[in-house]
């Protein structure tokens, strides 16, 4: 045998994290159900109303909403249906990045003790989040009804729409959960985020008071807008988004799920050590 017949192990040449870890995700598929069924009970075992609250959520910040801003904005009628076609989907985003945040801090010293996908905590809560978001149309189908609103064609797509969101969503968890590993600060600084983001984003008021805003400046560099405008125009306003509207979505889903991924699982050895 010559000495090119020998082969070295070397621990330093890892194999691709980030193709290991979508490797992993799905051989550990079960697991992940699991973890799933454990955030929906977790999250409603307390709640004498249960999933029901799911529905009355979105409908009680409907209402406040509707008698705080709709003479503002002069929407009365249809005010309800714009309100609740855009806050569903921000409740989903809002709710996932910050359950998936707490749960990787809390979860991290796990990975040191037993082996699962690190990313499994945090897909699980995103599809928890769908769950709840699917919940969530109930409510917001009976208010379209309630003021006469049609649905059309267009709201057919809202499968793909919401594909996308939960895309960003999952990337930008990913992201800010490996931030909050290494900065627990960031933890505490998030709701605060949260709560500046919401304003600047379209959903309370109409996206025409932003457009006059720095020439729009605020909802160009606002990857939330692109997400909402999709769906409001598939629900609210009926009319297909256009290409335009759809691609950049597209990019900015995937950009974000693959930044976030990566971050991730190229940082998630070291979160025993934080």
């Amino acid at each position: 045998m010559t000495e090119h017949d020998v082969k070295i192990y070397d621990s330093d040449k890892t194999k691709s994290l980030f193709i290991e870890e979508i490797k992993a995700v799905f051989q550990y598929k079960d697991m992940l159900g699991q973890l799933v069924k454990r955030d929906i009970v977790a999250r409603y075992k307390r709640s004498s109303l249960g999933v029901l609250w799911t529905m009355l959520n979105p409908l009680g910040t409907m209402i406040i909403l509707t008698v705080v801003f709709s003479r503002m904005f002069d929407m009365r009628g249809v005010y309800p249906a714009y309100i609740i076609s855009g806050l569903i989907y921000w409740n989903f985003f809002a709710q996932s990045t910050t359950f998936s945040l707490n749960t990787t801090l809390r979860g991290s010293e796990l990975f040191d003790r037993i082996y699962l996908p690190h990313t499994s905590f945090v897909i699980s809560v995103i599809l928890g989040g769908l769950i709840n978001l699917m919940l969530s149309l109930v409510p917001m189908g009976l208010i379209f009804l309630v003021l006469k609103i049609q649905f059309h064609p267009p709201a057919l797509l809202l499968p793909f729409a919401i594909l996308l969101l939960a895309m960003f969503t999952l990337g930008f968890s990913l992201l800010v959960s490996t931030v909050a590993v290494f900065f627990p600060d960031v933890g505490e600084f998030f709701p605060v985020l949260l709560q500046a983001w919401l304003y600047l984003t379209p959903i309370i008021y109409p996206k025409a008071l932003l457009q006059d805003v720095l020439n729009g400046l605020i909802l160009k560099i606002n990857p939330l807008y692109y997400f909402i405008n999709v769906m409001q125009k598939l629900l609210y306003e009926g009319v297909f988004p256009t290409a335009i509207d759809w691609l950049i979505a597209i990019i900015i889903a995937s950009a974000m799920l693959l930044i976030g991924w990566q971050v991730f699982t190229s940082k998630s050895r070291l979160f025993g050590y934080q």
